[in-house]
C-alpha cells in the first residue's frame, strides 16, 4: 500500500471499540477510521458523531462495499466473524478480526483460506504480542534470564458477577457463541500470549466442566500442554471463585519471572542472588502498538506478531481445552 492512507471502517461499533480499539486507529499515522456499522442505526450514528467518523451504516454489506474503505475491522461476538470475514475477503479488502478469531478451529482455517486465496492481509487482535510490557517479558526470556525456560503455568479466576447470578443473556456465557464462556473471551489472550514467548503448541489436554449452573457455557476448566521449545505449559481457569487471581509463572533453570495477563502489577524477576520489578503501564488505547504494527507491516512489510495462522492456532489450543 506504499505510503497511501489507510481508510478503515468498523462492523460492530461496541464497548470494545470505544477505548480499547477505535481511537487506535484514529491515532495511527497513515490510517483514518471513516466509517462505522451497527445493527441499531441510532447506536451507530452516535458513535459516528462521539468519535467523529464522518459515515455510518446500519447494514454491513454497505460499508464492506463502500468504495472509500480500504480495510475492515470486525468487532462483533464471535458467533459472526466469520459471516463477515467471508464477506470482506470477498470484497479483497485488509482485516482484522477481534478475539477470539472465531467459535471453533474449524471457522479459523476457513477464514485464513478465503484471505490467503486473495492474497489480501489478516491480522487478528491478540495485541498482548504488541505490548511493551509483554515485549519487555520476551526480550527477559530470549536473553537468558533465567536459563533454560522450563514451565510456565497460569491461574486466572473470578467470582461470579450480578449479571451472572441473576441469569440475564450475557453473549459471553451463551455456549453457542462462546462454549468455554469466559474462558473463550479472557483466557484465548494467555494462551496467544504463551504460544507467542514459547512456539508453538504440539500437544495439549483439556478438561472442562459447568460447576455453578448459571449459564450454557462451561465455567471452571483446567488444561495442560506441550510447546515445541519443549517448555510444559498449565493453567487452570475458574469463573465461580471467592476472590479474583490472576497469576502466571514462568521458571527457568535460573529463575523465574511472574506477572499477570491482565492486571498492571508490577512484572517480577527472580534470579539466584537478586529480585527485581518493572513497572510498565499499558496506553490509554490498549490495541494502539497492535494497530500501529498493521501500518508498519502494510506500509513497510515488517512482520505483525498476530495473523489469522498464528490465532488459528490458539483456537485450536482452546477446543482441545473445551472439548478434551
Amino acid at each position: 500500500m506504499n505510503n497511501k492512507t489507510i481508510r478503515w471502517g468498523i462492523i460492530g461499533c461496541g464497548n470494545v471499540t470505544e477505548l480499547k480499539s477505535g481511537p487506535a486507529y484514529q491515532k495511527t499515522e497513515g490510517f483514518e477510521l471513516v466509517a462505522v456499522m451497527r445493527r441499531d442505526a441510532a447506536l451507530a450514528e452516535d458513535y459516528a458523531k462521539r468519535h467523529g467518523v464522518p459515515t455510518f451504516y446500519s447494514d454491513a454489506d454497505a460499508l464492506i462495499g463502500d468504495p472509500n474503505v480500504d480495510a475492515v475491522y470486525i468487532a462483533t461476538p464471535p458467533d459472526t466473524h466469520l459471516f463477515y470475514a467471508l464477506k470482506v475477503a470477498a470484497a479483497g479488502k485488509t482485516c482484522c478480526i477481534e478475539k477470539p478469531m472465531a467459535c471453533n478451529y474449524n471457522e479459523c482455517l476457513a477464514i485464513c483460506d478465503a484471505f490467503e486465496k486473495q492474497n489480501v492481509p489478516l491480522f487478528v487482535a491478540y495485541y498482548r504480542r504488541s505490548l511493551p510490557r509483554f515485549q519487555h517479558i520476551k526480550t527477559l526470556l530470549d536473553s537468558g534470564a533465567i536459563g533454560e525456560v522450563r514451565s510456565v503455568h497460569w491461574q486466572l479466576s473470578k467470582p461470579a458477577s450480578e449479571k451472572d447470578r441473576s441469569g440475564g443473556y450475557n453473549w459471553r456465557t451463551d455456549a453457542k457463541i462462546a462454549p468455554g464462556g469466559y474462558f473463550d473471551d479472557l483466557a484465548s489472550h494467555g494462551l496467544d500470549l504463551f504460544v507467542y514467548l514459547f512456539g508453538a503448541v504440539r500437544q495439549v489436554h483439556g478438561i472442562g466442566t459447568n460447576q455453578q449452573q448459571l449459564y450454557s457455557a462451561k465455567d471452571a476448566l483446567a488444561g495442560c500442554w506441550l510447546h515445541s521449545s519443549g517448555v510444559t505449559g498449565s493453567g487452570t481457569w475458574n469463573f465461580g471463585s471467592y476472590t479474583r487471581e490472576d497469576h502466571v509463572a514462568i521458571t527457568g533453570s535460573a529463575g523465574s519471572i511472574a506477572f499477570s495477563v491482565f492486571d498492571e502489577l508490577p512484572i517480577v524477576l527472580r534470579q539466584a542472588d537478586q529480585s527485581q520489578e518493572f513497572s510498565i503501564p499499558h496506553p490509554e488505547n490498549i490495541q494502539l502498538f497492535h494497530v500501529q504494527n498493521m501500518r508498519e507491516f502494510l506500509v513497510h512489510g515488517i512482520p505483525h506478531p498476530s495473523t489469522g495462522r498464528t490465532a488459528a492456532h490458539t483456537s485450536w489450543i482452546m477446543d482441545q481445552i473445551i472439548g478434551g
